[in-house]
């Protein structure tokens, strides 16, 4: 009796491939939160609140983990970005999701070409228009080669090890009280309105506004959707918070050593470059600049490709002119930058404040589509109860935190 064929080991390419694909995906997202503000937000809040804030990134994790696994989970059994399936769940949303997106995404643009400029001059004491426009245009080479999607997964990755690592080095030297933050982290000191804001803070600073959908239309684009790779979607959805986190709490340990040991740090005029000073010496500041630098330039890939990934699903002209967009996105962030110095105070709290507002609804949209019946949109795919109710209660706290965007709307017109 003769024996079948053996068929070619295709599968065990197809998951390289599909492991390589979802890395840039994970790493687009973790580093797309991790900018500018990141490091500003974590070193203000560490040396006010001290190990209590432990407790803080715990809870922020958490929610985070529910916010992505929903969005993560919708987005790529479906294969489709975010503004199409709302467009199909409700006509003209998903524009409106654009024009939201967008502009939070330019503002914060220029903020973090202004970054990258911090990031240069303390690395090298570079002028910090040269810094930002030498910065802009390596991103904007990036976006203008071919396979443009392939190096942009290796710089991301190549430079969110970077930051973890040297990050790690400054918490080893700064040598942080590990213990009481370890037991602060689900035994705080205090639980005042001073933790709650700085939890919510974090939380709208790492899934809000295009940071939610960063990692998962970089999966659409890599074609690694549909229902048979929904487990691995999960896992990477959830590393990518991971390593997001891990980088949070290298730099609490690092600033809380710091701070512990007696520096008044938020007096400085640059508090994460004089935690490091005083962690590490000159070494020390120009590690900061190294990981500032790396923060900003991967927020600008991040920023700008998620931006442009919103609106060229809306004509195959734009689609086909995905890279110059993208370019030019980052032109213009630069330009603003150059002529003002920096983003205008009251663009950056409006910019803000719609990242609140985005939040919400772009995952009360997500949500709902997995909640349909007729499960019409993610091809018969039963979604589970217990991920849709975990996605629900993060849902009731991105509304708190909307209330109060809408509360800094308010008061930008008194």
């Amino acid at each position: 009796m003769s024996e079948s064929p053996q068929a070619p080991p295709r599968p065990r390419a197809k998951r390289v491939a599909l492991s390589s694909g979802l890395l840039g995906a994970m790493f687009l997202m973790a580093t797309s939160a991790i900018g500018p503000g990141f490091i500003t937000q974590t070193t203000t809040f560490t040396a006010q609140l001290g190990a209590t804030f432990a407790f803080a990134i715990l809870v922020s994790i958490l929610v985070d983990i529910a916010v992505q696994l929903n969005i993560w989970r919708v987005i790529g059994v479906s294969g489709t970005r975010a503004q199409d399936l709302a467009n199909k769940v409700l006509p003209g949303a998903g524009y409106l999701l654009a024009v939201l997106i967008v502009f939070g995404g330019l503002v914060f643009n220029v903020g973090n070409i202004a970054g990258t400029a911090l990031g240069l001059d303390a690395l090298a004491g570079v002028d910090a228009r040269i810094a930002g426009a030498v910065s802009a245009a390596l991103a904007i080479a990036l976006f203008l080669v071919k396979r443009a999607g392939a190096a942009m997964d290796r710089i991301l990755i190549g430079l969110g090890l970077l930051m973890i690592g040297l990050t790690l080095y400054a918490a080893i030297v700064s040598d942080p009280p590990v213990g009481d933050a370890l037991v602060q982290s689900v035994l705080p000191e205090r639980l005042g309105s001073d933790v709650f804001l700085a939890t919510v803070t974090i939380i709208g600073g790492t899934v809000g506004g295009y940071i939610t959908y960063a990692g998962a239309h970089r999966l659409v684009e890599s074609g690694q959707t549909g229902r048979e790779n929904v487990d691995a979607v999960a896992r990477t959805s959830v590393t990518g918070i991971i390593v997001t986190g891990v980088m949070r709490v290298l730099l609490f340990l690092a600033v809380l050593g710091v701070v512990t040991g007696g520096a008044a740090i938020l007096d400085a005029p640059n508090p994460p470059a004089e935690a490091f000073r005083q962690a590490a010496g000159e070494v020390g500041l120009r590690l900061f600049g190294v990981i500032m630098w790396a923060a900003a330039i991967t927020s600008v890939i991040g920023a700008s490709y998620t931006s442009i990934s919103f609106v060229t699903t809306f004509s195959p002209r734009l689609d086909r002119a995905k890279g110059w967009l993208v370019a030019g996105f980052i032109a213009v962030s630069t330009v603003i930058y150059l002529f003002l110095g920096q983003a205008p105070a009251t663009l950056l709290v409006l910019a803000g404040a719609l990242n609140g507002l985005i939040l919400p609804v772009g995952l009360g949209i997500m949500l709902w589509v997995a909640a349909r019946r007729s499960h019409d949109l993610l091809s018969g795919y039963r979604y589970p109860k217990w991920l849709l109710g975990i996605g629900v209660a993060a849902w009731l706290l991105t509304v708190y935190i909307a209330a109060n965007a809408l509360t800094g709307i308010a008061d930008l017109w008194q």
